[in-house]
């Protein structure tokens, strides 16, 4: 992973610790984790994200499903910690078949007995809370509920927000006009607030905003467009956060033709 980051021009990037389409996960060997960490230190690439499995449902009303979940989360949380990940992303899932105020609930709980007695004292190390495309009963398709899931887990865990630029764009946000920009970024600022922030996901969006339709796009070529990525790399409230591409492997290089669009309107 590491290679690959830097032969794509990338100086932190983003894995997933097992397949995102099973509860089954490898344990992590410690001399995978100690090679990682080494080739981190050797070529100063970092923070390392890394998305858990999109299977993880952590406010569903069926039982088994949020137990799976709960148990298949503490598993990210334990091979991100191994691995010596600084970020551990999330969906927090969907609410469909309870309200909007039961689905927060339950998501929280369902953290706090998967972190439960997880020993991360002294480890650089946050979970991130993603903001969703707004999709029907998906919790996080709102800033506001992000802030207060982040809000709710502050005392039990190391917490922070991850926002995708499509998911930001479909979800109804308008960051793509000036003004609109302005407007988003106050909300972002009232809600979640700026130094929470600490990844972007950078993808550009196939469809409309407020389609609420997540389908990333390359950099610059979809309904986001480059002048929106320019401004949010210049805007200095995310200085420090980390920038990481989602964007299609259509064709071999495409990951490192999108960090090199990113980084071109980042130098511009």
């Amino acid at each position: 992973a590491v290679n690959r980051a830097r032969e794509a021009g990338a100086n932190t990037f983003q894995i997933f610790s097992s397949s995102p389409r099973m509860w089954r996960a490898a344990d992590i060997k410690p001399a995978d984790a100690k090679k990682m960490r080494d080739l981190r230190a050797e070529f100063a690439v970092g923070p390392v994200a890394i998305h858990a499995s999109y299977l993880i449902n952590l406010c569903s009303q069926t039982e088994a499903v949020r137990v799976n979940s709960i148990a298949g989360f503490r598993g990210e949380v334990e091979r991100a910690l191994a691995l010596g990940a600084e970020y551990l992303v999330l969906h927090p899932g969907s609410w469909k078949g309870l309200t909007r105020e039961e689905g927060l609930r339950l998501a929280a709980e369902s953290i706090e007995q998967a972190i439960a007695g997880i020993a991360w004292q002294g480890a650089d190390f946050r979970i991130l809370i993603e903001n969703t495309a707004g999709a029907e009963f998906s919790l996080g398709g709102k800033l506001e509920q992000v802030a207060e899931l982040v809000e709710r887990l502050r005392p039990c865990a190391p917490m922070g927000v991850c926002l995708d630029t499509c998911h930001v764009h479909v979800a109804g946000y308008d960051i793509v006009s000036e003004d609109g920009y302005i407007e988003t970024m106050k909300l972002v600022e009232s809600t979640v607030g700026f130094d929470a922030v600490k990844v972007w996901h950078c993808n550009d969006a196939k469809a409309a905003m407020g389609s609420k339709l997540d389908r990333h796009e390359h950099i610059g070529e979809g309904t986001i467009g480059a002048a929106t990525f320019r401004r949010l790399l210049h805007d200095e409230r995310f200085a420090h956060c980390a920038f990481i591409a989602e964007t299609p492997v259509d064709a071999p290089g495409d990951e490192a033709r999108n960090v090199g669009v990113l980084r071109t309107l980042a130098a511009g």
